[in-house]
């Protein structure tokens, strides 16, 4: 896979979800969705300015440096600090910047040069593997959207790039919660939407994780709770992990309580 692959396969995930907020009228984008005091409009305005902050790193290093360095210590408080001028929009207005930064992004991380790296808020990381956080991002924040308007999506096989970004990242639900991570390792085994099988870590390891992609995702994004997924833990590390896995830094938050949704799309 490519890096244009993955960049083409974001800009589609980033097209679908403006498909499903294009048409919707002004009074929707207040309706509240699964995330504790985010509307609609937070989901949007808080994707634009995160690919608004990807485009900066890609194209502006030493732009994104300074930037970071201004961050509090407060998660919560960046985060809000970051959506305040694009929820201060109109939604129209919100669609059509939400555009223009994603589009944005997309052109700088094409732009990169293969194999260099762009710093980012935890690491560097090559331009590949940011877009994949970038789909991660649209993937969460647009369930949660899908789930306020009561809409069943269809997933396709560019949720791997999301398998592959949550599996680098494993210890992140570890560093989250200020737990040790074990010295272990996992063997993942999921199935694409399209059927396909796909395998990461040692095809030996004891503690296995297997089932659906997309519940892998759902799980990894803490848009379903566990016991609302058919994924299936072998070993009591990989039991614990489906407890506390995120693909995300940050706080947890509060996720998602178990029979919230009766499916899993």
């Amino acid at each position: 896979m490519t890096q244009q692959d993955v960049i083409a396969d974001l800009t589609a995930d980033g097209e679908e979800l403006d498909r499903l907020v294009a048409g919707l009228d002004p009074a929707d984008w207040s309706r509240p969705t699964p995330a504790p005091g985010w509307t609609i409009a937070h989901q949007i305005a808080h994707l634009a300015a995160t690919f608004r902050l990807a485009a900066t790193a890609a194209a502006e290093p030493d732009v994104f440096r300074a930037v970071t360095a201004r961050l509090s210590s407060d998660f919560d408080a960046n985060v809000d600090a970051a959506m305040a001028p694009y929820l201060a929009e109109p939604p129209e207005t919100l669609l059509d910047r939400f555009r223009a930064e994603r589009a944005a992004a997309e052109k700088a991380l094409a732009a990169v040069p293969a194999g260099e790296v762009v710093p980012w808020l935890v690491r560097p990381l090559p331009a590949p593997v940011l877009a994949a956080a970038g789909m991660m991002e649209l993937f969460g924040h647009g369930q949660d959207i899908a789930d306020a308007l009561a809409v069943r999506r269809r997933y396709t096989d560019r949720v791997g790039h999301l398998v592959g970004f949550a599996v680098r990242t494993w210890d992140f639900g570890y560093q989250a919660r200020g737990m040790s991570t074990p010295d272990v390792q996992f063997h993942w085994s999921l199935t694409a939407p399209s059927g396909r099988r796909w395998e990461f870590g040692p095809a030996d390891a004891e503690q296995r994780i297997s089932g659906p992609a997309v519940d892998f995702c759902l799980l990894v994004t803490r848009r379903r709770h566990r016991r609302d997924l058919t994924l299936v833990a072998t070993g009591p590390d990989a039991d614990q992990w489906l407890d506390i896995a995120q693909a995300y830094r940050g706080p947890a938050g509060p996720g998602r309580t178990p029979g919230q949704f009766t499916t899993g799309d």
